[in-house]
C-alpha cells in the first residue's frame, strides 16, 4: 500500500505498530524498498496501553533504515528527534491541538501535521473538538515550521484550499483505505463507498481516556460509547479492551469483511468517497482537481485587477 502511494506520486506511509516487533518493521521497510524507488515514511503512534509497545526499538529501526520521514503522534517527539536527525530522517509530528503543536515545534521537528476533529484520529482532551478549518488557520498563524493539513481530506478541492491557505500539503487516511491496493476486505471498501455511507457515519470513542479516536459507527463502537457514558470519570480501560481489540479488527479486515463487528478508525471524509480507485488514479485525480481549482481561483483574483 505504501509503495503504491509513493509510486503514484504521494508519500506512502507504513504503520509501524502494524508490525509485531521492530525487526518485523525493518523487514517491511526493506520489502517496501523492493517495490518502490520513491521516498516513503513510517508512522508511529505512542499511546497508553495495557502492554506498551517497544517504541524505542521501532524508532531505532526507523533511524537505522533511514526512512524519508518519521511521522510521530501521541506522546512528545522530544526523545526521538536527535536520533532521527542524526540519521538524516525528517521528523513530522501529528498534533491535534495548537498548544501541542507549539510544544512539538520546540522539540525541533521539521514539520507539523495539524489534525482537525473530523479526522480518524480526533485527539485531544474532552472539549478540544476543533475542526480543521479553524485549526489550520490558527496553526499557519502561529507556527514557524511547515504545516500539513490533516482531517477529512479526500478531494483535490481540499488540497487546493490547504495550499491556498499556506499549508505545504494534505494527508489522507480514510480516502486511501478505500482504494484497490488497500489491504482490507473488499466488503468493507464497498460499504464505505456506498452513497448511503456519509459523513454522519462516524463517532468518537475513548475521549474519556484523553485518547479520542474517530471510528466508523457500528454496533461495537456504539457499545463503547454507551460504556464510556455509564462509567463516566471512573472509566476502566480494561473494560473497553474487548471492544478495542486488534485481533478482532484484524479478523474483520482480512477474513470476514463484517464492518459491523469491530472498531476501526474512520474520518468524516468517508462522506466524500463514492468509488474504489487505484492509488495512481486517485492521486492523479486529486492533483488535476487541485490544479483546476487553483487556476480558477487565480483567474477570479486577476479578473479584478
Amino acid at each position: 500500500m505504501a509503495s503504491a502511494v509513493s509510486n503514484a506520486g504521494g508519500l506512502g506511509m507504513l504503520t509501524g505498530l502494524s508490525q509485531p516487533s521492530p525487526e518485523h518493521l525493518r523487514a517491511e521497510i526493506q520489502r517496501c524498498r523492493q517495490m518502490t524507488a520513491k521516498p516513503f515514511g513510517v508512522n508511529l503512534t505512542i499511546l497508553p496501553a495495557l502492554i506498551p509497545a517497544d517504541y524505542d526499538g521501532y524508532v531505532q529501526v526507523m533511524a537505522e533504515e533511514k526512512v524519508a520521514l518519521a511521522e510521530l503522534a501521541g506522546g512528545s517527539p522530544k526523545k526521538y528527534v536527535p536520533l532521527l536527525h542524526a540519521h538524516g530522517v525528517k521528523v513530522l509530528h501529528k498534533s491535534a491541538t495548537i498548544r501541542h503543536a507549539l510544544k512539538s515545534q520546540e522539540t525541533g521537528v521539521d514539520l507539523i501535521e495539524i489534525v482537525g476533529y473530523e479526522a480518524s484520529i480526533a485527539g485531544g482532551q474532552p472539549g478540544d473538538e476543533v475542526g480543521s478549518w479553524v485549526m489550520l488557520t490558527k496553526a499557519l498563524s502561529v507556527l514557524k515550521v511547515p504545516v500539513i493539513a490533516s482531517g477529512a481530506s479526500a478531494t483535490g478541492r481540499q488540497l487546493a484550499a490547504a495550499l491556498a491557505m499556506g499549508a505545504v500539503g494534505i494527508t489522507m487516511a480514510t480516502r486511501f483505505m478505500v482504494t484497490v491496493e488497500a489491504p482490507i476486505h473488499q466488503k468493507i471498501k464497498d460499504h464505505l463507498a456506498k452513497e448511503t455511507t456519509d459523513e454522519r457515519c462516524t463517532t468518537v470513542v475513548l475521549g474519556s481516556l484523553s485518547n479520542a479516536t474517530r471510528v466508523f459507527k457500528n454496533d461495537v463502537t456504539m457499545a463503547m460509547n454507551a460504556l464510556e457514558k455509564e462509567m463516566g470519570e471512573g472509566i476502566d480501560f480494561s473494560k473497553m479492551a474487548p471492544y478495542a481489540n486488534g485481533v478482532r479488527t484484524k479478523k474483520m479486515w482480512k477474513d470476514t469483511g463484517d464492518w459491523n463487528d469491530a472498531m476501526f478508525s474512520c474520518g468524516q471524509a468517508v462522506g466524500l468517497i463514492n468509488d474504489v480507485p487505484t492509488c495512481k488514479d486517485l492521486v492523479e485525480r486529486i492533483v488535476a482537481e487541485a490544479e483546476q481549482q487553483l487556476l480558477a481561483g487565480a483567474k477570479r483574483v486577476t479578473s479584478r485587477l
